[in-house]
């Protein structure tokens, strides 16, 4: 999950068993806050965050872009492409700043209390808390959104909320739920996470159905227009009941805010060159290194900046749907690895910008390296026989090369692994030994930018007798193939945390690889697998040397499945602006925080001016 708990650390109270058994007494832990590793960052009397100014001014515009298009304000069902922007219409419980990623602080929930066992957690209210429309929110909101999310909403939020088994209102701003049983730990951290939804207007609106009609949020934004699938602008709520709230204070300074709405990747980045919009983060290392060099560069009046982070990076990579039966075998998943040339295209594409990714959990402490230690090792050695011998005797590495072009080593390699897995050449084509089907298959792609890295890779393929072909869509039909996981092969990222527990099952977990819109692309389906996603998510609380040895056990037995052809990642933020901003001098560590810049006048008009 994005923000967990590992350890529970609270200032502890004795209460009563209204807030558990009736009657009985327990040990339950009460705070603003919930922490990953230890004690959270800021205390109950905090002023603001450190990276965000109490005094940044208000007012000015925003202007962002999106790629694609959008055909629904909901953002919580599988139907419809959201559009960008929605999460700042609607709120969770509890939410994390980018300074202390790891640890979770009250938004609509002023408090939170947990017993020792784990066995439930109840949020506490605030009064002030409202939706747009002045009606406080409320315990049945909170019930409401819970059930209708697990029932109706993505398939991630019936994994994500599996062992909770019941949400009830136990006091006039008081929502309890109550967990099925067994260690997991992260489940009160995951409930403070739930978006919030209202009852009455979803009562009133069908929540299956797209729409795209202004929703009913308590954020700190509404939506004022939107020209569909070409632009949306949110206008910001005057009157936010959240407005001076520790967390908030400082932040969302922009009096509107708009996402406009390019087809083209290339045309997006000429459109911010010529000041149609405001802010980017650079994705693209081609454009960072060459397409930036222009007279507002030059002049400052556009910002070129790297800024360094620390969290995790996760996996990127071309993905294998294991469905097809030409994926089945890991050592046909093996082999086509060794036609990535990262090397080369690092060199040749990304201007050396780039680490190569060799785990699920890269740039953490997760990440599993060399052998496996005593506690991975005790982990594992239930599965000997089950899992690749590798696993034990070998650190995992993607196949490399000189990065010359030439990758004559690797086509050996992969060819005995063809054969070994009864594949063959005949007439330059490699074709299955028995049916005679030559091997064959697509990379579906999302936009263009993909090509250029896509079809060295097919070229390089092609040394192996297989045909691939590369077909880029529009990001609808893109989002309804991926959801009906009707591809052969794709591009997919896989985000990761500080503290990896129940999303895991939607990752990898059996369960998820038959589910339409389910975030288990591969179509893993692996009982070991399975277990260890359990252990993970069972790890003692507090344990964090637990966590870290039963997430690298799982990493190392996805990395020698041979599921993905890893790809790379890189440790820094790569961001591009017109110079009309202002921010505090202290950057979070885990990532830039927009929300917390300002439009400093003196600089707008200085760019108006042509300054």
């Amino acid at each position: 999950m994005g923000r967990k708990v590992a350890a529970l650390t609270f200032a502890v109270i004795l209460a009563a068993g209204a807030a558990g058994a009736a009657g009985a007494q327990e040990k339950v832990t009460r705070s603003h806050a919930l922490s990953l590793l230890g004690e959270p960052k800021y205390g109950p009397g905090f002023e603001h965050l450190d990276y965000a100014d109490p005094n940044a001014p208000k007012g000015g515009k925003l202007k962002r872009y999106a790629i694609g298009g959008f055909s629904s304000l909901n953002p919580f069902i599988v139907k419809g492409e959201p559009a960008a922007g929605l999460g700042l219409v609607y709120e969770s419980l509890m939410t994390s700043p980018r300074d202390d990623a790891t640890a979770e602080y009250g938004l609509i929930a002023e408090s939170i209390e947990v017993p020792e066992d784990q066995s439930w957690a109840a949020f506490n209210l605030r009064p002030e808390a409202r939706w747009h429309d002045g009606t406080p929110i409320t315990p049945e909101d909170v019930i409401f959104s819970f059930e209708t999310l697990k029932k109706k909403g993505s398939p991630f939020y019936r994994f994500y909320y599996a062992d909770v088994v019941e949400a009830e209102k136990i006091g006039p701003r008081k929502v309890k739920f109550t967990f099925s049983g067994g260690v997991n730990c992260e489940l009160p951290q995951i409930m403070g996470e739930l978006p919030i939804i209202s009852k009455a207007y979803f009562t009133a609106n069908d929540f299956e159905k797209t729409s795209l009609d202004p929703p009913l949020g308590s954020g700190p934004y509404r939506v004022k227009d939107v020209d569909p699938g070409r632009s949306i602008t949110y206008q910001r709520v005057a009157q936010y009941w959240g407005r001076d709230l520790p967390i908030n204070r400082g932040r969302y300074n922009f009096d509107t805010l708009r996402y406009d709405y390019y087809r083209d990747t290339t045309v997006a980045l000429e459109a911010f060159k010529a000041g149609e919009y405001d802010y980017r983060a650079e994705s693209v290392s081609k454009n960072w290194a060459t397409a930036y060099d222009s007279p507002a560069v030059r002049a400052g009046r556009i910002i070129k900046e790297e800024i360094p982070h620390q969290r995790p990076t996760g996996m990127q990579a071309f993905v294998f749907n294991s469905r097809r039966a030409m994926f089945e075998d890991p050592r046909v998943r093996q082999a086509l690895a060794y036609a990535f040339d990262f090397e080369w295209t690092n060199k040749n594409l990304f201007y050396g910008q780039y680490t190569r990714t060799k785990s699920y959990f890269s740039n953490s402490e997760l990440a599993s390296s060399g052998l496996p230690g005593p506690e991975e090792s005790k982990i594992l050695e239930r599965y000997r026989g089950r899992i690749p011998e590798e696993v034990f005797t070998t650190e995992y590495a993607p196949p490399s090369t000189d990065g010359s072009g030439n990758i004559r080593n690797n086509v050996r390699k992969a060819l005995r692994l063809l054969t070994a897995a009864g594949w063959e050449i005949k007439d330059t084509k490699l074709v299955n030994a028995e049916t005679g089907q030559p091997f064959e298959f697509e990379i579906l792609l999302n936009a263009p930018i993909w090509e250029r890295i896509a079809l060295p890779y097919v070229r390089n393929l092609a040394r192996l007798g297989i045909k691939a072909r590369v077909r880029t869509v529009d990001s609808a039909q893109y989002e309804n193939r991926n959801e009906d996981f009707d591809f052969d092969m794709i591009v997919d990222v896989f985000g990761q945390s500080e503290s990896p527990g129940n999303e895991q099952r939607d990752l990898w977990g059996s369960a998820s690889a038959d589910r339409v819109g389910g975030r288990n692309t591969i179509g893993i389906k692996d009982p070991v697998i399975d277990e260890l996603i359990e252990k993970v998510i069972a790890r003692p609380c507090g344990d964090r040397s637990g966590l870290v040895a039963a997430t690298r056990a799982l990493d190392r037995v996805l990395l020698w499945g041979h599921y993905v052809v890893p790809h790379w990642h890189i440790r820094y933020e790569r961001l591009a602006y017109w110079n009309k901003f202002g921010r505090t001098k202290v950057a979070p560590k885990y990532g830039t925080d927009l929300f917390a810049w300002w439009i400093d006048a003196a600089k707008e008009k200085a760019l108006a001016a042509g300054e």
